[in-house]
């Protein structure tokens, strides 16, 4: 690589991320369908063909959103897992996974819309993501059920998928009602009724 290669190569890096920063903070507050390409190209006070040299798309954008925060949440729900015992692991993970979908509208909000066929993409996407999450989750479920000496025959896919599935409603409860999120009481609630 030539000298003159590499700081174009990091000028063209940097806009990406400017890109993808923006363009995160409007989709959180708009929505993927409330934000359109001329809306990400004023917030950055570039031309929509600047912004379709470094994305074909709109679509493209909110991917690159996406796996960004997809990212950061199997980050903490992997660190969670780091905790000394089961109750501690559990805790953290709930409490985790509350606090970073709260904070972060685009997850929430990701499962909730519908795209076309054309975007069916992007819908594969968090369709993949989901089940990552329910790899993450699911060892911890099944040692915390043995632990607690539940009966065997528990489908502990069945049993993430409802975990899961209960934290995003009330993810979902409390940024429609725009509450603050009690989680570490809630993440205590959750596992006294579950396990």
């Amino acid at each position: 690589m030539e000298m003159s290669e590499k700081p174009t190569k990091n000028i063209i890096q940097n806009t990406k991320k400017n890109i993808i920063d923006v363009a995160r903070r409007l989709f959180s507050e708009y929505t993927y369908l409330g934000v359109s390409m001329s809306d990400i190209a004023k917030g950055l006070n570039i031309t929509k063909a600047a912004l379709y040299y470094h994305f074909i798309g709109k679509a493209d954008i909110y991917e690159n959103v996406l796996n960004e925060v997809f990212n950061n949440l199997k980050s903490i729900l992997k660190e969670a897992l780091n905790e000394a015992t089961i109750d501690k692991r559990l805790h953290k993970l709930i409490k985790s996974y509350l606090d970073y979908g709260l904070k972060e509208k685009n997850f929430v909000r990701s499962f909730m819309l519908k795209f076309s066929p054309a975007e069916s993409r992007i819908q594969n996407y968090i369709f993949q993501f989901r089940k990552q999450v329910d790899e993450i989750i699911q060892p911890l479920i099944k040692d915390a059920l043995i632990s607690k000496k539940l009966p065997k025959q528990i489908d502990y896919q069945l049993f993430a998928s409802l975990l899961i599935s209960m934290m995003d409603g009330l993810i979902l409860e409390y940024s429609f009602l725009n509450k603050k999120i009690e989680s570490d009481k809630i993440a205590d609630q959750i596992i006294a009724v579950l396990f």
